[in-house]
């Protein structure tokens, strides 16, 4: 089934409604699937997530537009406030399990930027695979504005771009200094904002100019010709600009050491270093390169299942299950985004226009 599109208009509390409205199924299925998820991989049941949730709410307060969308989802998907509040901070929450807990962390995302010398059309491309928990069901937000990917109940986009020709990709990554508790902006604050953002310069002080709760690797682009990479602990960042006209990211610190950062063990990095390689290896083989390219190499199955376009292993746990669920590749100079709803392998990609 193609992704749900969801047009929102109006202030933040009436397109929080529409959201809601639009993804009301979805919503549902995904509190089930995350209350699953942290009990079965983070341990905690859901009151105490509902607990931990909760503790952000003064400063989801503090954010009147994004709070109001928020209520809006609540009311109209019929759900309790603090439930999409949790969907909303549920990287913090989750992510800061994976940091403490054998649980194997995050493997997934497989990211890239090109600039306009390595595309065959000369625009700037970038995207993604986002590979997370298989039963999350997602939609394309569309606002005057901005054009994305989000999970169903989640304000905003995590993956996207925007009418200033400026483009974000992310991927997971832990650190031992990981810490849910701390109250400054969530990871989908952060995206949203970056997705408001009319530069470059400030979609990157969305990312530095504040402590981070738990660490991420944020991948900007805007056009005409710009690109850059962000590792992103809570205390400290460096920047990663392109190697002739390519970057790419996984699941890993390419510069722990710099960062003065330490990574929690996990048996899933090896995949995270695999998937990086293979997928440098793959741009720099084939300059210049289009959209149909770009989506070819994110249909990649070296070292298959933990492959660029990842598939269940079937060794690991039901409850630490990871795929592909979304590929993206947008061209920012067109503004537009294909979106393949499911392993792009088997899946074909559909076009949005801003």
């Amino acid at each position: 089934m193609p992704l749900p599109v969801v047009a929102l208009e109006g202030d933040p509390f009436h397109q929080g409604l529409q959201h809601g409205t639009a993804l009301r199924d979805q919503i549902a299925h995904n509190l089930a699937v995350y209350y699953d998820r942290f009990l079965s991989e983070g341990h905690l049941e859901a009151p105490e997530v509902r607990r931990r949730a909760a503790h952000f709410l003064p400063l989801l307060e503090a954010y009147p537009d994004y709070f109001d969308a928020m209520r809006g989802i609540a009311e109209s998907s019929g759900q309790a406030l603090i439930d999409v509040v949790m969907l909303n901070v549920r990287y913090e929450l989750l992510y800061y399990q994976y940091s403490v807990l054998p649980v194997g962390g995050p493997d997934g995302c497989t990211s890239f930027a090109l600039l306009p010398d390595s595309t065959t059309s000369g625009h700037v491309l970038i995207g993604e695979n986002w590979d997370w928990i298989p039963e999350v069901q997602g939609a394309v937000l569309r606002t005057p504005d901005t054009l994305s990917f989000t999970e169903a109940g989640i304000v905003g986009g995590k993956i996207g771009l925007n009418s200033a020709g400026l483009g974000l990709a992310v991927n997971g990554l832990l650190s031992t200094s990981d810490d849910w508790s701390q109250l400054v902006a969530p990871f989908h604050i952060r995206c949203q904002d970056i997705l408001g953002s009319r530069t470059l310069e400030e979609a990157a002080r969305v990312i530095t100019g504040t402590r981070r709760a738990c660490s991420t690797n944020f991948v900007l682009a805007q056009t005409p010709d710009r690109a850059v990479d962000i590792e992103a602990a809570p205390g400290t960042s460096c920047s990663f600009g392109p190697s002739n006209g390519a970057l790419a990211h996984t699941n890993h610190f390419l510069e722990p050491e710099h960062l003065g950062i330490d990574e929690p063990a996990s048996e899933r990095r090896p995949h995270s270093y695999t998937r990086l390689a293979r997928m440098q290896a793959l741009l720099d083989a084939r300059p210049p390169l289009g959209v149909e390219e770009v989506q070819a190499i994110l249909r990649d199955h070296d070292n298959f299942p933990d492959s660029i376009c990842r598939h269940v292993h079937p060794d690991d746990p039901p409850e630490e299950a990871c795929v592909t669920v979304v590929s993206a590749v947008m061209d920012l100079n067109e503004r537009t985004l294909w979106l393949s709803d499911g392993p792009p392998c088997g899946h074909a990609y559909e076009l949005f226009h801003l």
